[in-house]
């Protein structure tokens, strides 16, 4: 691990964004609150919570940190649903490895819980949109990055 002893404690906020697609089976159901396993956008929520929060634990160089604040939203798509989770810290280093597995653990969540409708579907698209705090400042993702 990097050694981050000597950098100052500050503010520092991360938001990460992704996506998962599905069929109109899967997202129907989903809407009628008909998946067997139970309702898979407030799991899904409390999963990336969780998963920011065990971060240091899933990726080997991460510093485990102590989060003040943890967001998991899902909104509705045409064919899915886009997941941001904002994530802050008041520490000697930022959180976007914390926001940006919140998104990947929401979304595999997703689709534990309805792989037995749609295996097919496709999770992706997972970046930073935005930090702050820290040596480096703030980040803001501009809209001319590659997109898929």
């Amino acid at each position: 691990m990097v050694d981050v002893g000597d950098k100052p404690v500050t503010s520092r906020e991360a938001v990460a964004r992704g996506t998962i697609t599905m069929s109109r089976e899967a997202l129907g159901l989903i809407r009628r609150g008909a998946i067997k396993k139970g309702d898979p956008l407030q799991t899904a929520r409390l999963a990336g919570i969780l998963a920011a929060k065990q971060t240091s634990a899933l990726i080997p160089l991460c510093h485990p940190l102590p989060l003040s604040s943890v967001t998991v939203e899902l909104t509705p798509r045409p064919r899915g649903y886009e997941i941001e989770a904002r994530v802050r810290t008041t520490a000697q280093t930022g959180v976007e490895m914390e926001a940006l597995t919140a998104v990947a653990v929401a979304a595999l969540t997703i689709y534990d819980m309805v792989k037995a409708v749609d295996k097919a579907m496709v999770i992706g698209n997972i970046r930073l949109m935005f930090k702050s705090g820290g040596r480096s400042g703030t980040y803001r993702r501009e809209h001319s990055h590659w997109r898929h």
